[in-house]
């Protein structure tokens, strides 16, 4: 952001720290009235005509910033992506711990992606595959949502399923 000197506009409209416009002024003489008032010139808008400077204390506003964006960073949610891996011929109670493991990290907020690797002729029929994958989508759909349907990449089928937003 420009400040000061750094401006390198030759004509300015002016607005006070009140909010309040001094109209189109030089360069100088918006440097002036700041000096006058121990404040700083700021270009708030650079892409205005005439760029539009405020009359405000620099040091203040880059503070309140800075104390915004740490805020922001604060209620940021990481969201993982956990992978779960199945096989077409998964037996029931594999796809049970499989299941749980993938419900734990759906309620912790991270997302899920379930991959199906075919071995060998399996691939042949990849509809069991999709079965194994949409069942899982069945049994999660309380508390996730598919995100991104079974999709074949290679020799892998991909599940992306999302936990479920509170409205």
């Amino acid at each position: 952001m420009m400040v000061n000197e750094g401006i390198r506009a030759r004509e300015v409209r002016v607005i006070d720290a009140n909010g309040e416009q001094l109209g189109i002024k030089s360069k100088s003489e918006a440097l002036a009235i700041a000096a006058r008032r121990n404040l700083d010139l700021v270009l708030v808008a650079p892409n205005a005509k005439p760029p539009v400077v405020r009359i405000m204390d620099y040091g203040k506003f880059r503070f309140e910033q800075q104390k915004k964006e740490k805020e922001a960073r604060k209620k940021q949610k990481v969201i993982n992506v956990k992978e779960v891996r199945f096989s077409p011929t998964i037996d029931e109670h594999d796809f049970n711990t499989k299941l749980r493991n993938a419900r734990k990290f759906l309620e912790k907020g991270d997302k899920v992606k379930a991959s199906l690797r075919f071995k060998g002729r399996a691939i042949t029929h990849k509809e069991i595959g999709q079965k194994v994958l949409d069942r899982l989508a069945k049994e999660c759909a309380d508390i996730a949502q598919v995100e991104s349907s079974p999709k074949m990449d290679g020799r892998s089928m991909f599940l992306v399923l999302a936990p479920k937003t509170e409205k």
